[in-house]
């Protein structure tokens, strides 16, 4: 059976995981040259880790169906918590792939007898 959406979706969510961690990452920068200290850095970089891990997951989904819905229902969760606000789009891209991986029943083939 065809993964294709899951893919999609899984690497999708992974590339917008990388947009919301680096923008996570120069929020934190900026935070850090005027205060000092921040937090927001470590966030972008786990989501950046998660993202990362999801655009694995979205590859994994066409050969292990399960372990890559995991892998991105996972890396969806932890991109939301990480980002918050910045990570909602990810999610849901990645979340939405995740639950399909793990649900999805494999089409039995019936061969047609001629």
């Amino acid at each position: 059976m065809s993964r294709t959406t899951e893919m999609v979706l899984g690497i999708l969510g992974g590339l917008f995981g990388f947009g919301g961690a680096f923008f996570a990452l120069f929020m934190g920068a900026v935070d850090e040259s005027f205060n000092g200290t921040s937090e927001i850095s470590g966030l972008g970089t786990s989501a950046f880790v998660f993202s990362i891990l999801a655009i694995i997951g979205g590859i994994l989904v066409k050969f292990k169906p399960k372990a890559g819905g995991w892998l991105m229902l996972v890396s969806g969760v932890a991109i939301l918590i990480s980002i918050s606000l910045f990570g909602v789009v990810p999610a849901l891209f990645l979340i939405a792939a995740g639950l399909m991986g793990i649900i999805r029943k494999e089409k039995k083939q019936t061969e047609a007898a001629a």
